[in-house]
């Protein structure tokens, strides 16, 4: 089948370049990259990974991170399993 579509999108262009990073480092064009998300969107049905609304939690939670507040600083794995009373 002749490849004639196209496909053109506005996107940041930080984001843009990581994820070609990501493509290059796993030996794929942006194109090949793009046809593979296509064509497991047709296989599936559907988007091949789960989206879904964050709840208010990880809302706070993600709020809270992005601001530096309340995090629980270790030292080492030891240190977090100890924290976490495991």
């Amino acid at each position: 089948m002749s490849k004639i579509a196209t496909v053109r999108a506005r996107i940041e262009p930080d984001l843009k370049d990581k994820a070609e990073n990501v493509f290059r480092r796993l030996g794929l064009t942006t194109t090949q990259a793009i046809t593979l998300f296509y064509k497991q969107v047709e296989l599936r049905n559907g988007l091949p990974f789960e989206v879904a609304i964050p709840n208010e939690t990880t809302r706070r939670t993600f709020d809270d991170t992005d601001a530096g507040s309340n995090l629980v600083v270790c030292e080492d794995a030891d240190d977090m399993f100890r924290k976490l009373g495991i």
